[in-house]
């Protein structure tokens, strides 16, 4: 199949190379097109616009950073929906506005280009290994004509209901994600002015009812062991919460919550931290308590 990748970052990236893996031919374009430099070598296609991705293409596969770039990809002047053909599907990973999808899909429709919103969860990693996990909506047929590619790309597929419902799961669990982020370094930090072994108090954690990937996945993985490489960044974590506090105000659903952790992201944006991964939470504290929050 001819697909099209439209942002080759840390995700796009890798999901084109397991494209190309299986056999697909790829069309690529990203705004820095030496980060496309790669797969053209693998054998991708480069294409200057993303209306000429999506002429070149059968399905269109968006990973950017948020939704202004969503919004000038599919319905910029040389967008997406300026070459897409009828029948073409659009599917966008990014971690957007469910609004925004809508209209994309509403406009899209007209020419009759279905749109997947599908962003996804399992990092850089689970980019790589084809293990990521989509969170999609959309139209059902769409989806089963996607998931031959997205079985390509990922593990399982999560279908939360009608276009921009997959934008909207996606936002709820990471509103959780980051609270849990932040309430761990928190916790954390406890422990380590106390005087506490962390790496007891993370199997005490794990074991019990307090469990959670954030801990054993992500913090025991990056932050305690002093990494802080972006897997996910801090940047990202906050434009995913300023996303969450627009939603809940539209939705009149206060997010108390959400309203706290967004000022620590802030704080933590303050310190310099926001291009580190988003377990870099620990390091205002570390500053605060002078104590070091790692596991050795």
């Amino acid at each position: 199949m001819n697909i099209g990748v439209i942002g080759t970052g840390r995700i796009g990236s890798r999901m084109a190379a397991n494209l190309l893996k299986a056999g697909h031919k790829v069309t690529v374009h990203d705004v820095r097109r030496e980060a496309t430099d790669a797969l053209v070598k693998a054998g991708a296609a480069w294409a200057d616009t993303p209306a000429r991705v999506a002429a070149a293409s059968d399905m269109t596969i968006a990973s950017l950073p948020g939704p202004a770039e969503v919004e000038q990809v599919a319905l910029g002047r040389d967008g997406m929906l300026a070459g897409a053909r009828k029948g073409h599907i659009y599917i966008d990973t990014t971690s957007s506005y469910p609004i925004l999808i809508r209209r994309i899909a509403a406009e899209a429709g007209k020419k009759g280009v279905q749109v997947i919103d599908a962003p996804l969860t399992g990092g850089t990693s689970g980019a790589e290994a084809g293990t990521l996990i989509f969170i999609a909506g959309g139209e059902k047929e769409a989806l089963e004509r996607a998931q031959p590619i997205l079985s390509v790309l990922g593990r399982k597929v999560f279908h939360m209901g009608p276009s921009g419902s997959g934008n909207a799961a996606k936002l709820v669990n990471n509103m959780l994600g980051q609270i849990e982020v932040y309430a761990f370094a928190e916790a954390l930090g406890l422990a380590a002015k106390f005087g506490l072994d962390l790496k007891q108090v993370v199997e005490l954690l794990s074991t019990g009812q307090t469990g959670s990937g954030i801990l054993t996945q992500f913090y025991m993985s990056k932050g305690l062991k002093g990494d802080f490489e972006p897997g996910f960044t801090v940047d990202l974590a906050f434009k995913d919460q300023t996303l969450i506090s627009q939603l809940g105000r539209e939705l009149g659903v206060p997010l108390y919550f959400n309203a706290l952790v967004l000022q620590r992201i802030a704080d933590t944006r303050a310190h310099g931290l926001g291009s580190k991964d988003h377990t870099a939470a620990i390091i205002p504290l570390e500053e605060l308590l002078k104590v070091k929050i790692r596991v050795e």
